[in-house]
């Protein structure tokens, strides 16, 4: 049975990574100004004079340089090569370091704040252009990036990363990704995405420096940002590690779940690992608390107010896909191989826009599409489901070949 579910998932997967990719590269090159378009909204209608984010840029780069990665397709290389070429010539300062946090249409700044989050995405998806392109420029960016990052961000005294600062490295009085969050010093999703980042910096670039920042990230997650006792994450904290919140997002949850996990493995530290895979399995069960009847998986909860938003955001059901498998792989636990699944027939059956392609922003609570947000945008981006399907086909091919090792051991 379990293999039975492991194929039709892999092809389902297959598929609708290509539906992505061309769904992207059919929709969102800008042919006026060059890059992508900076929004397309629910309607599908591209929005021309929106601003350029750097995170939608960075993601989109990510995006068409892992599915290369994976499946070698010089179409997607070329819409990779498009996506740096942009990022390069816009996003970066080549001035004052770091990247912009926004551009206007035609390429000039915008919004020139540094948030630590946009410069983290932007290694992430330089070091996968590298990966793909073998262009050297790439890597020599990516690692001018960690550099400034370490240099301006990383808090030498108490570990772990500031989140913001002026264009000119000043300190800034609103440290927000965006208007949601708590003003606060360090947040875990900065941290998360800087470990995303590294990690995949750590896998073309294996500098013992770097090798110690990852180690002291993970230490970050274990000492300051995981709940020892819901298994939940402490989404904001000051400088000196207070926790600010006790909002549980689900969608983070999940999603640390397996990348903590992923950086553990990659620094071959065994002993991190085996910490990382129980706090991953953790994180997990604290993220079933979310799951609906149906599959899909809540947005966040608020203690304080006993509120639980019941909205279904798009990126919190890839990284429930990719999660739950992980914690399938590390348990043997079938129910978690079922639950990623059935997160998947969730997507299918409510998230996917089968219309105009692409996937909604989000389902809410009485299963209708989530009015007025973006098919592209600031935050709205190819990254999360398009790497749960690059990451899930990884997984199961693994899976596979190591079933066929196993029977043709068994005939030798």
């Amino acid at each position: 049975m379990q293999q039975l579910i492991l194929q039709r998932y892999k092809q389902d997967l297959k598929s609708e990574l290509q539906n992505i990719l061309y769904y992207w590269m059919d929709n969102t090159f800008d042919t006026v100004n060059g890059g992508f378009a900076g929004k397309i909204d629910a309607d599908n209608c591209v929005h021309p004079m929106a601003d350029k984010g750097s995170v939608l840029n960075a993601r989109i780069l990510w995006t068409f340089s892992a599915a290369y990665n994976q499946n070698p397709d010089n179409t997607v290389l070329a819409a990779a090569k498009r996506a740096y070429n942009y990022f390069k010539n816009y996003f970066i300062d080549h001035e004052h370091g770091g990247v912009y946090w926004s551009v206007t249409c035609s390429g000039n700044p915008s919004d020139t704040k540094k948030q630590i989050y946009a410069l983290a995405f932007a290694i992430y998806g330089l070091t996968e252009y590298f990966k793909a392109s073998g262009n050297r420029e790439a890597l020599d960016y990516a690692l001018q990036l960690y550099e400034t990052i370490e240099e301006y961000s990383f808090d030498a005294e108490k570990s772990g990363y500031f989140e913001a600062f002026t264009r000119t490295w000043q300190p800034l009085d609103d440290l927000r990704l965006s208007e949601k969050d708590a003003n606060e010093k360090k947040t875990m999703n900065t941290h998360l995405h800087i470990l995303e980042a590294y990690t995949n910096l750590y896998s073309i670039w294996p500098d013992e420096n770097l090798k110690d920042q990852i180690i002291k990230l993970l230490n970050n997650f274990s000492d300051h940002l995981i709940d020892a006792e819901s298994g939940h994450l402490i989404l904001f904290a000051d400088e000196n590690w207070v926790g600010k919140s006790n909002t549980v997002s689900f969608g983070h949850d999940i999603e640390a779940a397996w990348l903590l996990l992923e950086a553990a493995e990659m620094i071959h530290n065994k002993v991190l690992i085996e910490k990382v895979k129980h706090l991953s399995v953790k994180l997990t069960v604290a993220a079933t608390c979310g799951l609906d009847t149906n599959g899909g998986l809540w947005y966040e909860f608020e203690p304080s107010q006993n509120h639980l938003v019941k909205e279904k955001h798009w990126w919190v059901q890839a990284e429930a896909m990719v999660g739950f498998f992980n914690a399938y792989q590390l348990t043997g636990d079938a129910e978690y191989l079922n639950q990623s699944y059935l997160t998947w027939e969730f997507v299918k059956n409510n998230v996917l826009d089968n219309v105009n392609g692409e996937w909604h922003w989000g389902i809410t609570n009485d299963g209708k599409t989530m009015p007025g947000e973006d098919k592209a945008g600031l935050w709205k981006c190819p990254y999360h489901n398009s790497r749960a399907c690059i990451e899930l086909i990884s997984r199961i091919t693994a899976i596979e070949n190591q079933l066929f090792v196993e029977i043709q051991s068994k005939h030798i």
